[in-house]
């Protein structure tokens, strides 16, 4: 992840290595450059020309200190900056448990992994003495409420059992009186998606969000759809109030553009990423690394 756009950034700073003073067409070169390696990352427009206008802001009013060379300082202030972007060295990248059950809803497009995270998600909760209990709501696409079942046998976790007959609402009740009566500490709902968003969608996540007023809205989004994801992370965002974000297919992603995005739209951090296709593919995202 990142390895592109880091050799672009790199290759940016060569124009002004080496030079004892910036001007500040020096500084408007460099940012040409990073914003070019930006764009080309598939970061959303918005979240290029606000990073490039507090660079350069920051670096024009940057003292250089006779210990640092000036190509550095940019380069720190850069660094720096996309690491805010991700979330900041502190970011909360854990997720909120309350009194048992807690609930996590897992939100997002058709396609963008929602079912392989909550079972991932399971996963690293039980290996951390969390008693968990999966429960799919997609009655839309064929086979959804399957996946999941086969999932929660390959890892051990529990999984709400099948009626055809529930809507996504009926569905989240009966997961929330099971966990209450058999003691889980934990409810991961797999929602439905759409290959695109529409209105349906939407008016279904809040409704189940109004009454399941869950801990966590976790937005999946697959990294390899770039400037898309940050689309998607808007539209969502207006509908529901998402807390973090779950990044699928860092792992194929070199550009890094829906990380970048990401955060900035839905104004929340990205808490998890998937790292491969195995089931223990799964941890926390640090912005700093």
């Amino acid at each position: 992840m990142f390895d592109s756009l880091s050799d672009k950034l790199v290759s940016a700073f060569d124009k002004i290595r080496g030079k004892g003073s910036l001007s500040e067409s020096d500084i408007a070169s460099a940012m040409k450059e990073v914003r070019l390696a930006l764009i080309d990352a598939d970061v959303a427009l918005d979240v290029v020309k606000k990073f490039i206008d507090d660079i350069t802001l920051e670096a024009k009013g940057q003292q250089i200190t006779k210990s640092i060379k000036p190509d550095q300082m940019v380069f720190k202030i850069v660094q720096d900056k996309l690491t805010d972007l991700l979330g900041g060295k502190n970011a909360e990248n854990t997720i909120k448990l309350s009194s048992p059950p807690s609930s996590i809803m897992l939100v997002g497009l058709q396609g963008s992994g929602k079912t392989t995270s909550a079972a991932k998600m399971g996963l690293m909760l039980k290996g951390s003495g969390k008693k968990v209990l999966l429960a799919s709501l997609d009655v839309q696409r064929p086979a959804a409420m399957e996946q999941l079942q086969i999932l929660g046998d390959q890892t051990n976790i529990d999984v709400l059992p099948i009626e055809k007959s529930q809507g996504p609402v009926e569905i989240t009740k009966r997961s929330h009186q099971l966990a209450k009566l058999s003691g889980y500490d934990v409810v991961i709902l797999d929602t439905a998606g759409r290959q695109v968003v529409d209105q349906d969608l939407m008016k279904e996540l809040i409704e189940i969000e109004k009454f399941f007023k869950p801990q966590e809205t976790l937005l999946v989004a697959d990294a390899l759809t770039g400037q898309d994801a940050a689309n998607v992370a808007k539209s969502f965002s207006e509908a529901v109030n998402i807390t973090g974000s779950i990044l699928t297919r860092i792992d194929g992603d070199s550009r890094g553009g829906a990380a970048l995005s990401i955060k900035s739209i839905t104004n929340s951090p990205i808490k998890y990423i998937g790292v491969g296709e195995k089931i223990d593919n799964f941890e926390s995202f640090h912005p700093e690394r």
